[in-house]
């Protein structure tokens, strides 16, 4: 990956955002994050709203790679508010993008959005890749919730892939968890529920788990900005998803927990309540392939999930740490 390169960040002052601006800035590319407060940072942060165009405009002219990770977190209850939200934040943000790529001078050369692996339908029979892979939504019995992720999840992409931007090549990143040893992410949770005893199966455990390693998540995304041949939905996951019961065990092991208390469905529903979330984020069967990225020829480095268990376990951070100096390298 050439040196110097201008790479802009929407939402980037979050997790995945911070995870992917250190990288690239380590790597001496041009990073600009925007995001809507500034903070201390060893990149340059433009302050937008995320609703209408401003002066944060002149942040995309010349752009080699716009990266648009804005969207409310879906860590939450959906209620009618929250709902909204969850769907303004992808939709609306995502439109108002097209409109300052369509606008610019000097557009942004790639544009990679942001998108969900939990687009495809729930899925214990088989893998679902880029081309064969059935969307959700209409499974017997789903719950409401799971119905209104797939409608964002769409009508997401469906603003992205619509936008008039025909000097700009697009990708949208179909992504499944990406997992860190960051504190404050989704593997430092899990690591705490192991540690706490409660690191058992989830309802019957059978549901697939689709994930992929930090250290994979942004050796991808630089792939796809080298392959300029890529465009269109890519899914950003391990080859290798496993069943949840099977996921949590390895993570036992590698944390040498000797226990892991299960956690029925009608638990999963009271502590879901009790936090504030939906028990979709585990009961859903994700079992999601990155099959363009492999028959392009990506390498993963973590493939399987006993291999990148036991590199999280022993890179866990569990002091704050700041985003410009946590490690993300992957030229070793």
């Amino acid at each position: 990956m050439n040196h110097g390169l201008k790479i802009v960040i929407a939402g980037g002052s979050g997790q995945v955002g911070a995870i992917l601006a250190r990288h690239f800035y380590r790597r001496g590319q041009d990073v600009v994050v925007l995001a809507r407060a500034s903070q201390p940072s060893l990149w340059p942060i433009t302050v937008w709203d995320g609703a209408r165009l401003g002066s944060w405009t002149a942040a995309l002219e010349g752009a080699d790679v716009l990266i648009n990770l804005a969207g409310r977190s879906v860590n939450c209850r959906y209620t009618a508010a929250n709902r909204r939200a969850i769907m303004d934040s992808r939709v609306e943000t995502t439109k108002l993008l097209s409109q300052a790529v369509a606008q610019a001078k000097h557009p942004p050369q790639l544009w990679m959005n942001a998108s969900t692996a939990t687009l495809y339908r729930h899925s214990l029979d088989r893998d679902m890749d880029e081309d064969t892979g059935e969307f959700g939504g209409n499974e017997p019995d789903a719950p409401s919730t799971w119905r209104f992720s797939i409608d964002v999840a769409t009508r997401w992409e469906d603003a992205f892939f619509s936008a008039k931007t025909a000097r700009t090549r697009k990708i949208a990143l179909r992504s499944a968890l990406i997992l860190s040893p960051d504190r404050g992410g989704i593997f430092a949770e899990l690591r705490r529920l192991v540690r706490l005893g409660f690191g058992g199966k989830a309802g019957n455990g059978e549901q697939y788990v689709s994930w992929i390693h930090e250290l994979d998540f942004v050796a991808a995304v630089e792939y796809l900005i080298n392959h300029q041949e890529i465009r269109g939905p890519v899914n950003l996951a391990s080859p290798h998803p496993l069943p949840n019961a099977e996921f949590m065990a390895i993570l036992r092991q590698a944390c040498g927990a000797p226990f892991g208390l299960p956690a029925a469905q009608w638990m999963l529903e009271v502590g879901a309540f009790v936090l504030r979330t939906e028990t979709e984020l585990i009961l859903k069967s994700r079992r999601v392939v990155p099959d363009r990225l492999l028959q392009s020829g990506f390498q993963f480095r973590f493939p399987l999930w006993q291999e990148a268990a036991a590199d999280l376990v022993r890179r866990y951070r569990p002091a704050e740490t700041p985003v410009a100096a946590a490690p993300a390298d992957i030229s070793s």
